[in-house]
């Protein structure tokens, strides 16, 4: 995000993956708390690599797909967001999503925040991870101001990869808050085992901090908690805005879920102009020139 003059007063990052989707269903909060705290924080994302190169070989693909897709069905049951009809299979690897949304951010927030939408539409709107270079950089296409030749040679420096293992090595580094966690939510958020013995972050996960405090709220949360935490650690820097008219809301956005509708706008739903991309699990609706380069919608 952008920030005033000066050090934001607020370090907000989030831990995330392009490919979970805990992450997925979290959205309508996060993009909440992006507007309310827009300009006035730092907001960092940290790819923490979700499958991951160390992961038990899988003996059966169809079985633990046929498992996953259950998982995922019971996620968006309680999130609300989309699903794929149907998916075609686990993501063999976070690695190839975690460098696109990462070299993304070399081409400023709003194509950052485009590409990692596209990545995370790529499994839970279409079925089809992308857990490849290719279908990583195939999914980002047709973004607007996005260059798509200055992000695959970005995608494939060295640079971006020191980040994304900066990223993973820093989300196997949790705060000691999140190794035990209580709560009534699903899925409350505590650190979880690695292989190795240490522990990474769960997904999400929303760090707070300020030269005189943090403050961490792990896994699936209201914006109510989001916006507590806030309160508690820097008050006043919140700045709850009113609703968006539908319309402005698509012109923002590209993509909107129902849930994150319901989070952002008030007035009639859906604008006229809005597409309509069904899912298992309700629409996704896309503006018009989204949707002219969006791959659900492409031959």
């Amino acid at each position: 995000m952008r920030g005033l003059p000066g050090p934001p007063p607020v370090e907000v990052v989030e831990y995330t993956d392009p490919l979970c989707p805990w992450a997925w269903g979290s959205e309508p909060e996060f993009r909440r708390l992006r507007a309310a705290l827009a300009g006035r924080v730092r907001w960092r994302r940290v790819f923490c690599v979700l499958f991951d190169h160390d992961d038990d070989p899988v003996p059966d693909q169809a079985a633990e797909t046929a498992w996953y897709t259950r998982y995922v069905e019971e996620i968006s049951a309680h999130t609300g967001a989309p699903r794929a009809v149907r998916l075609s299979r686990v993501a063999a690897s976070s690695w190839p999503s975690s460098l696109v949304a990462r070299a993304a951010q070399a081409q400023g927030d709003d194509v950052a925040d485009r590409v990692l939408r596209r990545l995370r539409e790529s499994v839970f709107v279409l079925g089809d991870p992308a857990d490849t270079l290719a279908s990583a950089l195939s999914a980002a296409r047709g973004v607007p101001g996005l260059d798509p030749e200055r992000l695959a040679a970005d995608a494939a420096s060295d640079g971006v990869l020191r980040q994304v293992r900066d990223d993973r090595a820093e989300a196997r580094r949790p705060v000691c808050e999140v190794l035990s966690v209580r709560g009534g939510s699903p899925h409350p958020g505590a650190a979880k085992e690695t292989p190795d013995g240490g522990h990474r972050y769960a997904l999400p996960t929303v760090l707070m901090r300020t030269p005189q405090g943090r403050r961490a709220v792990p896994g699936r949360r209201s914006f109510d908690a989001y916006a507590s935490a806030l309160e508690d650690l820097c008050p006043g820097l919140l700045n709850t805005r009113a609703a968006l008219s539908p319309a402005v809301a698509l012109e923002r956005y590209r993509s909107l879920t129902d849930p994150e509708r319901r989070a952002l706008t008030a007035g009639q739903w859906p604008p006229p102009h809005a597409v309509r991309v069904d899912t298992g699990n309700g629409p996704v609706w896309l503006h018009p020139e989204e949707a002219a380069t969006h791959p659900a919608t492409r031959p």
